[in-house]
């Protein structure tokens, strides 16, 4: 049995997607001769807290915890925000007016914390794996970002060590969607993409979650990149068929930021509404997570706030039971420049419950192609209300005969267990090539 040292910040019991990834992989890793090492934050500001994911962690798996100064104390002060109050990935807005002081912490935040708000841990982390080391032995480190300080820390232990190591990207970096936003000086930005670029051209495998990734990484940095994409956990998908809500719910689980507001769709139901009177007896739009002021207002000026049921955070476990029981699955891909590239772990957690899918997005991206591969829903481009409005038309007259189903076919290869295989080829070659 090999092992493999795991740098990540999300971890049990973080919530949210960020975490499920890695500790999936570390779930099945044993099965192919492979045992995780994980090591992780202390005290992390994580966006939400699920214990339900704890069950998840394998017996006797040894996890390292470092503790984190982060600068959010700080931030939370600029932003007006109170001490217990959790701070959100990406560009959520729950307020509908911007202070200075808040486009102020963002450009500070941008600027002066690079590669994110975790770079202080960099050097702690560090000094601790190093000490580790010198009276444990593994026979690889593999790193996740975001954060990408993570990348860094295992980029200074390999410097030290030598031993091989992954590097897997869950987002990009210089390209994630929110990048534009962190008003970054040229000096910022240059550094930026001079860390990435040492982080892709010395690890000795890149790992990315989506093939357009892939191919951007490839041609920027010239050199082979692995794709595992993420999927759905057979254990998570409750067995026992549940009974589908009784009115016709279009489901959306996440954060919904401005990017992902889906006026399109606004318009397509409030066109509906309409045309299909019926329809108002029976809609219900399920949002389960934060959702944008922006968001919020569109939902309103499209009058359909009588129809909105919101749900904050709920654990993991329930919100497999809402994906499984809501009538239309709904996935907006953020509308930004790499949209095409853009997969969402709830994709796979969508195909596996079974139920039709709405994507609204790039209908040549990543996200697309997959729900055409597995034949679990349909896809709509952003500005394209009357595909959208005929997809919805079609799913409410086969709810109203009791036939509104998803025919998903071809999703094992979605499986965590399986995907977690080709994780341990790539293990395998690294540290066969070293």
């Amino acid at each position: 049995m090999k092992k493999v040292l795991i740098i990540t910040y999300y971890w049990p019991p973080s919530g949210g997607a960020g975490v499920q990834r890695w500790l999936k992989f570390s779930k099945y890793l044993s099965e192919f001769g492979w045992e995780p090492v994980v090591f992780t934050v202390a005290n992390g500001e994580f966006p939400e807290q699920d214990n339900s994911l704890l069950k998840d962690i394998p017996k006797n798996l040894e996890v390292i915890k470092v503790p984190i100064k982060e600068p959010y104390v700080i931030y939370k002060l600029l932003t007006g925000r109170k001490k217990n109050e959790k701070i959100h990935a990406g560009f959520l807005t729950e307020k509908k007016k911007k202070s200075f002081l808040q486009d102020f912490a963002v450009w500070v935040r941008g600027n002066f914390f690079i590669p994110d708000a975790r770079m202080l841990w960099i050097k702690p982390s560090v000094k601790a794996l190093q000490q580790w080391l010198n009276t444990n032995t593994v026979d690889a480190i593999a790193s996740t970002g975001p954060p990408h300080t993570c990348h860094l820390i295992a980029m200074q232990l390999i410097d030290k060590t030598g031993l091989p190591w992954l590097a897997d990207f869950r987002d990009p970096w210089t390209n994630i969607d929110f990048y534009k936003d962190l008003k970054l000086t040229r000096w910022a930005d240059k550094k930026h993409h001079r860390l990435e670029k040492a982080v892709v051209t010395t690890a000795d495998a890149v790992v990315t979650v989506g093939k357009t990734m892939q191919e951007e990484f490839a041609t920027q940095f010239s050199r082979k990149i692995e794709c595992i994409t993420n999927g759905y956990d057979d254990d998570d998908v409750v067995a026992a068929a549940l009974s589908t809500d009784k009115q016709f719910s279009i489901a959306h689980v996440g954060t919904m930021v401005k990017t992902r507001n889906p006026e399109s769709l606004w318009k397509a139901l409030q066109q509906l509404l309409i045309e299909e009177p019926s329809l108002k007896d029976h809609l219900q739009i399920k949002l389960v997570g934060k959702v944008d002021t922006l968001v919020n207002s569109a939902i309103e000026n499209a009058g359909l706030l009588q129809f909105v049921y919101r749900i904050d955070y709920i654990p993991h476990d329930e919100v497999v039971r809402i994906q499984q029981q809501s009538q239309v699955l709904l996935l907006v891909v953020n509308n930004t420049p790499n949209a095409k590239g853009v997969v969402t772990g709830k994709l796979f957690e969508y195909i596996a419950a079974k139920r039709p899918i709405l994507c609204i997005g790039p209908t040549d991206g990543d996200a697309a192609k997959i729900i055409v591969e597995t034949q679990s829903g349909h896809c709509a481009a952003y500005d394209d209300v009357a595909s959208i409005k005929t997809i919805l038309k079609d799913y409410f007259n086969k709810f109203l005969k009791s036939e509104l189903k998803s025919d998903a076919k071809n999703i094992e290869a979605f499986c965590r267990r399986n995907l977690t295989e080709k994780l341990s080829v790539v293990l395998n070659n690294i540290t066969q090539n070293k």
